[in-house]
């Protein structure tokens, strides 16, 4: 049998070449990420053997402290300062979320709210770039090489907005966006 590759033009790849992507479940609680590897998919280990990713950041001075399971277990002592279910603020503005009840700070920019932490004022687009920059890296050493690009999954019923507060978060995370699919 033979094998098909189809690219857009000028972008074919040269025979043999192994170019490296991943799939992201960018989640409102838990995040992970995967591959196809050896002919199925695969979820990718941190260096602990852990796959998900609790889809928490805790801030400090230095920026990122504590990510997923380390900044879980301070979400109560340190709520400030400890960001989660970040997904339900991207490319939302204040009026939508101010019902939500949230431990952390958010305030009104004009646009899409902020979170305000004691160590500065972060966008749910920054966030969620650090959660998928952790994603970016934790394909990267388990692959063994720069990834060219993701696909990351968002809920059916995103908007524009948060379709593209998304893509903003993967690409200052360092991933190019291959696609965008809608999770059931």
């Amino acid at each position: 049998m033979a094998l098909l590759q189809i690219a857009e033009p000028g972008m074919s790849t040269a025979p043999h070449e192994h170019r490296l992507a991943a799939g992201i479940d960018l989640g409102t609680t838990h995040s992970l990420v995967a591959s196809v590897r050896s002919g199925s998919a695969e979820c990718l280990p941190d260096s602990s053997g852990r796959v998900i990713l609790p889809s928490v950041v805790r801030y400090g001075e230095t920026g990122v402290k504590n990510m997923g399971e380390d900044a879980l277990a301070c979400a109560d002592t340190d709520p400030f300062n400890t960001v989660f279910s970040v997904k339900r603020l991207m490319g939302r503005g204040f009026k939508d979320v101010e019902g939500l009840n949230l431990p952390y700070r958010v305030k009104d920019s004009g646009g899409m709210v902020e979170i305000e932490t004691d160590y500065g004022t972060k966008s749910p687009v920054e966030v969620s770039a650090d959660i998928l920059r952790n994603l970016r890296k934790r394909a990267e050493a388990t692959l063994g090489g720069e990834l060219v690009g993701a696909v990351i999954t968002v809920p059916a019923y995103f908007d524009d907005a948060q379709r593209q507060a998304t893509k903003d978060a993967a690409q200052l995370a360092g991933l190019n966006v291959l696609r965008l699919i809608n999770e059931p």
